[in-house]
């Protein structure tokens, strides 16, 4: 069965398609020794390849005999593209009084080269509102997170006995997988809309600080990372409680079987990161050790989600469905055609071995853009992807469920997984008795 997301986390996905993507060769041919020395910058296909440094900065700088474009408008023009893209992209570059200081004064001398219709003028003006308010918002934003609700409660520890079947759960507020499969989709696109290119770059930011040996307490705030990190933790667990706390069996296997065709409904619309996070909570140890329910399972259905999710290969079956969907996605006429959302966890630990594996510059000491022009391109389609407007209605009733439903600490799991099927080893038996031992010196 398919691995628990602790072991999946343990196990990084190795990403070896790329590793003939990214050659050290500045040409495309045989890599040049040390002493030898490449034509500055190197392009290939039109493609800037590789080059130093200095020779980037050199080509990009305006000296006394060499001026970038010879029409200084034009050259401005260029200027307030770079600003706007910057600022539209890594606002959060300038939430520091010095780094808008330098912006207005930059800005403050591109609009000296337009003061006769005052067009640049107006552009700056909007880029500066644009990014005040980006900043703003995600301010607002970091706050509501701190709010966010744990990973798991620990709600259940403490009981000695079942919930009673009476108990609300999730098929008495919605008993269609393909609502709840969409409403889980709402959530997705909820969360990813809020991660940013510089939260994902701070993964490649903290990777260098620890390389240099130095602490950086600023880029280890992935707020947004954290809070999509906690959902799919979240909606893993709540699969495993709604499953566990089922008291009679045939029950159990309606309950087991429902969150099958979510899965596989999540599959169909793209959704690869609830999919995946539904399949974890279903092969945590407590739910996947009830023998007796899933031996009343029809696990076809469940059998070829785990296909897709095989994470052999570099997990390839998935890469080639995410693949599909991409591709889907680009030819879409409607919102509901276009939505990829990426099992998060891998799209992040590709960017974090795509950035530990190939060097930032080459063995003869130019930078090595090919590595970052595949960093950028990962970043590119998944900020294409979280600009999706969801198609589906928001349902605030299931999403209260979704977002507030108790869940269960993996210690309560294993006493309900228990409860409802006896210790069939020593193993499991040393187990309960342990729990049971600790729940009496609680109590």
């Amino acid at each position: 069965m398919y691995t628990s997301p602790r072991k999946m986390r343990e196990t990084m996905p190795q990403t070896p398609i790329f590793s003939s993507m990214l050659g050290s060769s500045c040409s495309g041919q045989v890599q040049p020794d040390m002493g030898e020395r490449c034509v500055d910058p190197v392009y290939q296909d039109g493609n800037l390849v590789s080059g130093s440094l200095e020779a980037l900065i050199e080509h990009l700088v305006p000296t006394m005999d060499y001026y970038p474009d010879a029409k200084l408008k034009s050259f401005a023009a260029k200027i307030i593209q770079l600003l706007k893209e910057w600022t539209e992209t890594f606002p959060y570059d300038f939430q520091d009084e010095k780094s808008m200081k330098e912006l207005k004064e930059i800005a403050h001398r591109i609009t000296q080269c337009d003061e006769e219709n005052g067009t640049v003028k107006k552009i700056i003006s909007q880029m500066t509102q644009n990014l005040l308010m980006a900043l703003s918002a995600r301010s607002q934003y970091q706050e509501i997170k701190e709010k966010f609700r744990q990973p798991a409660t620990d709600k259940g520890t403490i009981l000695k006995t079942k919930p009673q079947s009476t108990q609300k759960d999730i098929l008495s507020v919605c008993c269609d997988p393909l609502i709840l499969a969409q409403q889980l989709t709402y959530v997705e696109l909820e969360r990813v809309s809020n991660i940013y290119p510089e939260d994902l770059m701070q993964i490649v930011s903290h990777m260098d600080s620890l390389d240099n040996h130095k602490c950086r307490g600023d880029v280890t705030k992935t707020y947004n990372l954290e809070a999509y990190d906690n959902w799919f933790n979240c909606l893993s667990m709540l699969v495993a409680t709604e499953i566990c706390r089922v008291v009679k069996k045939k029950q159990r296997t309606r309950m087991v079987e429902f969150f099958i065709d979510v899965a596989r409904e999540c599959f169909n619309i793209g959704n690869f990161n609830s999919m995946m996070a539904i399949i974890s909570g279903m092969n945590l140890s407590p739910v996947a050790r009830l023998k007796k329910t899933w031996s009343k399972v029809k696990t076809a259905k469940f059998d070829v989600l785990e296909h897709h999710m095989d994470p052999s290969s570099n997990f390839c079956n998935y890469r080639t469905a995410l693949q599909g969907a991409a591709q889907r996605s680009q030819t879409a006429n409607s919102n509901r055609e276009k939505i990829v959302i990426p099992v998060f966890n891998l799209f992040i630990k590709d960017i974090y071995f795509l950035h530990k594996i190939h060097t930032n510059r080459l063995p003869n000491g130019q930078i090595n853009f090919k590595k970052f022009w595949e960093i950028s391109r990962q970043i590119h389609d998944f900020l294409t992807w979280k600009q999706v407007e969801c198609p589906f209605e928001k349902d605030k009733k299931i999403q209260s469920y979704l977002l507030t439903a108790p869940i269960y600490s993996e210690e309560a799991l294993f006493i309900a997984s228990f409860e409802s099927e006896g210790p069939e080893n020593h193993m499991e038996k040393d187990s309960w008795k342990t729990l049971r031992t600790t729940l009496l010196n609680r109590a």
